[in-house]
């Protein structure tokens, strides 16, 4: 069971800030699924997520709206506010009931005295407060009854305030406790502050937002998560991640190495993604390993290192001095040891049809497509990759806009003959000396060009397959082949038509194919990358 901690509220708001990775890290995941960065904020802010670092979840603004209704919800249910201007109404009546009888009094029965007091004592008004509103500019006969209403008139506000509220949502009011006047008011108040928060989180005014109000009524992890919320992206762009609600060539950057990094996570040490091929290819300097020079090296010299051991070989012989500088010689010579490395071109073929959006498959092969990015990127800067995203049509995806790519909504149709076609046309433009494809997919073709018009095709029947579209689809595949391209799938569904056609697929490249799950692409597919790379040679 997972726990999450929360910490007590010191009232040092500004001090508790998110961490930007760890937020970037929840976007990412969110991103994976099809949104682009500004949806995935806004989902973040509205249904929470969580931060490892911290061991706590943020809870999202729904929620928090939600808990303030619960706490309203809990006002109503424990208390009866029916009776709370009872003692108001009675004190005004006995105010009156004195007036009326200092004016029969004074001015009789039938005087006008008395039918302007009696038309105003029957007036037709809501409740206590417009009552004693019908009285403005009445003078009374009564002294005390006078003194005393003026009391009234000083709570008049606040009465009519309440009495409002009573009118529109005291029915709401099902409790077991009565309340008096003032403890009326109080849940008045509270309920009013609960209603103002409830409206300002859910129009996303944070501005107006007191957190230690939210904190009092909601708690501190309440407090502790709007804080979060609220600074969300500004701590973000701070970190140089976003940019006017846009991913920065940075974060793109840091979604791809933390894609990477779960990749990693699953593969053994011996599989870390070295492919040396001594004597071979372009060397490449190891800048944290050196050795002495040997005859027949090349003079790649480490010129920190040799001229310490130059400085050290003078220091030790104590009839040398360094009047005029270090003298070097051969022996002090020290070398940067030198990778040979195969340069690759490798292009992702990437389905992007609307079934891709099934069982998580888009979200792990998306997480591939970064991997794979980083990976090349960074252990292996002279190979070239690119991404191929297809469904009917087929187009090229850069890094930049492929952490918010998403499946392509409503469309059915597997174009793979036009992204193996934008695939060729890729690799010509490089002079790799071992050209791969990999097509990650979890469908046959049902769409093609013939004769230089875009067609698609239905499957043939329950489990059939689309034939032009296979045909024409083997065709490239015959054409890339024989280009000494090869093509390795990887397959997200084993339907029989699938694995048929992926099999033909094979029989004519001689690459390879594998049926894997999608939790297990990943690593699936980084494993066979890396170990084929380390077998690689340049001819």
């Amino acid at each position: 069971m997972k726990t999450y901690r929360y910490s007590r509220w010191d009232g040092t708001q500004d001090e508790f800030s998110v961490d930007p990775k760890q937020a970037l890290d929840a976007l990412s995941d969110l991103m994976m699924e099809g949104m682009d960065a500004r949806e995935a904020l806004e989902q973040m802010r509205r249904l929470g997520f969580e931060l490892g670092g911290l061991d706590m979840r943020v809870m999202g603004l729904d929620e928090l709206v939600d808990q303030l209704r619960d706490a309203m919800h809990d006002l109503q249910q424990q208390w009866d506010l029916s009776e709370s201007m009872d003692e108001w109404r009675e004190r005004l009546e006995d105010i009156l009931t004195r007036e009326q009888q200092a004016v029969h009094g004074a001015h009789g029965h039938e005087s006008a005295r008395m039918n302007d007091f009696l038309g105003r004592r029957h007036a037709d008004v809501q409740g206590v407060a417009g009552a004693i509103a019908a009285f403005d500019g009445y003078a009374f006969e009564d002294p005390e009854a006078a003194e005393d209403f003026e009391a009234l008139r000083q709570e008049l506000d606040r009465m009519g305030a309440l009495e409002d509220f009573l009118r529109e949502q005291g029915s709401r009011f099902q409790g077991s406790q009565m309340a008096d006047y003032e403890t009326a008011q109080n849940i008045r108040e509270q309920i009013e502050a609960l209603q103002q928060m409830a409206r300002d989180l859910q129009s996303g005014d944070f501005e107006s937002i007191s957190a230690e109000a939210l904190r009092e009524m909601l708690g501190d992890p309440a407090a502790q998560s709007f804080v979060l919320l609220r600074d969300l992206e500004d701590r973000m762009s701070q970190a140089g991640f976003l940019r006017d609600g846009d991913l920065t060539p940075k974060a793109i950057r840091k979604i791809g190495a933390s894609a990477l990094a779960d990749v990693y996570g699953a593969l053994r040490k011996s599989l870390s993604g070295e492919h040396d091929a001594p004597g071979f290819g372009v060397g490449l300097a190891r800048p944290d390993e050196t050795r002495p020079w040997q005859f027949g090296d090349p003079l790649d010299l480490d010129v920190v290192k040799t001229v310490l051991n130059g400085v050290k070989r003078q220091t030790s012989n104590a009839d040398q001095a360094f009047s005029s500088g270090v003298q070097l010689e051969v022996d002090d010579f020290e070398i940067r040891e030198l990778d040979y490395n195969t340069q690759a071109t490798t292009i992702l073929l990437l389905d992007m049809s609307w079934s891709m959006s099934w069982a998580d498959r888009f979200p792990a092969a998306k997480r591939v497509a970064l991997a794979m990015d980083q990976l090349i990127r960074t252990r292996y800067p002279r190979d070239h990759f690119s991404v191929v995203g297809f469904s009917t049509r087929a187009r090229e995806l850069s890094i930049r806009e492929l952490p918010e790519v998403c499946w392509d909504m409503g469309d059915p149709f597997t174009n793979l003959q036009e992204g193996l076609m934008l695939a060729e046309q890729l690799i010509r433009q490089q002079r790799g000396a071992t050209p791969q494809i990999l097509v990650i997919t979890d469908g046959q073709p049902t769409a093609y060009f013939q004769d230089g018009q875009l067609r698609v095709e239905w499957p043939m029947g329950m489990g059939g397959v689309s034939p032009h579209a296979v045909a024409e689809t083997l065709k490239t595949v015959k054409r890339v082949t024989q280009q000494g391209i090869t093509i390795n799938t990887f397959m997200l569904d084993d339907a029989p038509e699938l694995v048929g056609f992926v099999e033909r697929m094979t029989q004519i490249n001689r690459g390879r194919a594998f049926y894997t799950h999608p939790h297990q692409l990943s690593s699936f597919l980084m494993v066979d990358y890396l170990s084929q790379r380390r077998t690689r040679r340049s001819g």
